[in-house]
């Protein structure tokens, strides 16, 4: 590396020479400094940075990881990320060495945190106070696991917020069927809202779907893919989790309706998605029907929560179940036990019953 004015401009530039990962040698140059201070510790930075060494500031090493995880992630994960790490973390620690940041300054982080509030004034919600952290700790492990950092400060201090903060809600089959009947004016809602009932699939999952993942015969629609829309850009990608991928046997009723419906979808070809809507369009289309059927207003993930426990109320098992939902873990299916509280009555009943009979 060398240092050099620009009389011209009265400026200072660095010439920067490297070897990339093919071991090929390499020069860049960075222009526009004001002092031969800030080019001298940009300098030292880019070398840091070569060498790995953990000398090097917060925000270089977030490069680094940037670098090393954005080709390994969705598009829309990594967006997520980016975001997190560029509003919320790299504005208290990008000037900080990444070797000396300690617990006490994530504890000091997390209480600026406590104290945010989003877009509308409120307080950030647990599960995104959890969220960043979680991606705070993801950048200390990645230096641990790869670059020798010592150890997590995040993970020695410990999470924020948790992981579910919102009462998981559902609507009942006599719900959802005054629901349904106050949509049926509109039948692409109509259509598009018997599918996340009745099969328990993501709001992705139903934007995705073409008349090619549909199969009439076996009864099944294949859930293969997920929509995404990302700055302007309509995005197909993979599902959540690899469990996600799965071929679901529908009602005969709603095979009869899918049907019906693709038939109304004139020179619809096979891979075109069917529901050429956004995801504003359904919670709209959420809050009218609400509203006319004098139902509560539930989230279009809710829906999910409803089909799962709908099944669960019919005596499935959470393998079953998990297996149909695309859960990664029956862990994640016994977590909807608690939506039915009517449950321990009746097995006092029955024991009950049970206890008059052996008498």
């Amino acid at each position: 590396m060398a240092v050099y004015k620009e009389e011209k401009t009265n400026t200072w530039k660095v010439y920067y020479r490297y070897t990339d990962w093919k071991g090929e040698r390499k020069q860049t140059t960075k222009r526009g400094f004001a002092t031969k201070r800030e080019a001298l510790a940009w300098e030292r930075e880019q070398l840091n940075k070569t060498q790995a060494d953990l000398d090097m500031t917060f925000a270089s090493f977030v490069e680094t990881y940037m670098a090393d995880m954005k080709n390994r992630i969705k598009e829309n994960t990594w967006h997520t990320k980016d975001h997190i790490l560029r509003t919320k973390i790299l504005p208290y620690f990008g000037k900080r060495k990444i070797s000396e940041i300690q617990a006490k300054d994530i504890i000091a982080w997390q209480n600026e945190m406590l104290k945010g509030k989003d877009k509308n004034g409120k307080p950030y919600s647990p599960v995104y106070l959890k969220t960043l952290h979680n991606q705070l700790s993801a950048v200390f492990n990645h230096a641990v696991k790869y670059y020798g950092l010592h150890e997590n400060p995040a993970a020695k201090v410990g999470n924020m917020g948790k992981a579910r903060s919102r009462e998981m809600l559902f609507w009942t089959q006599e719900e959802y069927q005054k629901f349904s009947d106050a949509i049926m004016d509109k039948p692409v809602s109509f259509y598009a809202f018997e599918m996340l009932y009745w099969c328990g699939i993501r709001e992705g999952e139903l934007l995705a779907l073409t008349p090619a993942d549909f199969n009439f015969d076996r009864k099944t629609v294949s859930i293969t893919k997920s929509y995404q829309r990302i700055e302007g850009r309509d995005v197909i990608t993979d599902p959540k989790t690899p469990k996600s991928i799965r071929d679901i046997v529908m009602p005969d009723f709603l095979v009869d309706e899918m049907k019906d419906y693709l038939k109304q979808l004139y020179g619809i070809g096979e891979n075109d998605r069917i529901f050429e809507i956004t995801k504003s369009y359904l919670h709209r289309e959420m809050t009218r029907g609400a509203d006319a059927a004098g139902i509560k207003r539930i989230r279009i993930h809710d829906l999910r929560h409803s089909h799962i426990s709908l099944l669960i109320d019919m005596g499935y098992s959470a393998v079953a179940i998990a297996d149909r939902v695309g859960h990664e873990s029956i862990n994640i299916t016994y977590n909807y036990a608690h939506l039915f509280p009517s449950t321990q009555t009746e097995m006092a009943n029955k024991l009950n019953d049970f206890r008059k009979v052996d008498l």
